[in-house]
């Protein structure tokens, strides 16, 4: 079924093993800090994590001449492009200190530049703003951003790649996305864009196993950062064409728990509005959504599934 609605999509069939990857990459420097001081063995330091991410991202563009790679940003206060295979080296401005001529500059080269200045954006805002340390990442921004790029890509023509969503994330779920997380879930689900998700945190994610099982694509932890690139190389890098003839991982369970939009933390049972659907950890006479009243309180211990 997933495969003719992908089909259906509008794309020749001889660009069926031609893929548009947009790739969400956690920067969350609070994550990778607390990974680097943790000391177990099978963590990574970001620019370990990144030798590993910008050789899958050159084997992907050497797999078919006409693959196109997107890399989005994910920080803790912004998303931003970060790389776009379809721009050319001249469009990308080079940081002062480089030497090199625009030329020379490959993928790898633009991508660890423009993700330094990123990162320096993104952390001046936590300074700017006087916030605490945020340990969750903004991916529902980045969410939003890649399937914006991949409906613009869609419209512009039948002749498109097949597009789908990679994110490689290490911050733990933050509650509070859990609505604009679902609605981009389920706009993706719309778009036949499969949501794959590689998790190099110590926890799983819950709103990704979610995404993935949803939209068709694949969810992976793997046990062993030290080979994360053959996780990659072997794993998400195959087109959705081939994927027919492989056996990939499937994960061995999908944690559906939602997050109560009151105190926005992950619960088991709980209140729900039957107007809005608005999901509560608590009774309460009004619901904040809608403003729908409700008439009394159910019995003590009795509550409603999420």
């Amino acid at each position: 079924m997933f495969e003719g609605s992908m089909a259906s999509a509008g794309s020749n069939p001889p660009q069926d093993d031609v893929s548009l990857v947009v790739v969400l990459l956690d920067t969350n420097p609070f994550f990778w800090a607390s990974a680097t001081s943790s000391g177990q063995a099978s963590s990574l330091t970001f620019s370990q994590f990144l030798e590993h991410v910008l050789a899958f991202f050159n084997s992907l563009l050497l797999l078919h001449q006409m693959n196109q790679l997107v890399v989005i940003g994910t920080g803790t206060n912004s998303c931003e492009f970060i790389y776009d295979s379809s721009t050319t080296n001249s469009e990308y401005k080079k940081s002062k200190d480089t030497k090199c001529s625009q030329e020379f500059l490959t993928p790898s080269t633009i991508i660890v530049q423009q993700l330094e200045d990123f990162v320096r954006r993104d952390q001046a805002l936590n300074t700017n703003n006087n916030a605490t340390k945020n340990i969750h990442s903004l991916l529902s921004g980045s969410l939003s951003m890649a399937l914006c790029y991949i409906q613009r890509i869609i419209r512009g023509g039948p002749s498109h790649p097949q597009p789908r969503i990679l994110c490689l994330q290490g911050s733990p779920d933050g509650p509070q996305q859990y609505v604009a997380i679902m609605n981009a879930i389920f706009s993706a689900q719309r778009s036949m864009v499969p949501v794959d998700s590689c998790i190099v945190g110590s926890q799983h994610s819950a709103f990704l196993q979610q995404a993935s099982h949803i939209t068709g694509g694949i969810y992976l932890k793997p046990q062993q950062l030290e080979g994360l690139f053959q996780f990659l190389a072997m794993v998400f890098a195959t087109d959705l064409h081939s994927r027919r003839f492989l056996q990939l991982p499937r994960p061995t369970g999908v944690d559906f728990r939602a997050s109560c939009f009151c105190h926005k933390k992950t619960i088991d049972m709980g209140y729900v509005c039957s107007v809005c659907l608005s999901i509560f950890c608590e009774h309460s006479k009004k619901c904040s959504t809608c403003e729908s009243t409700f008439n009394q309180k159910p019995p003590s211990g009795q509550k409603r599934k999420d």
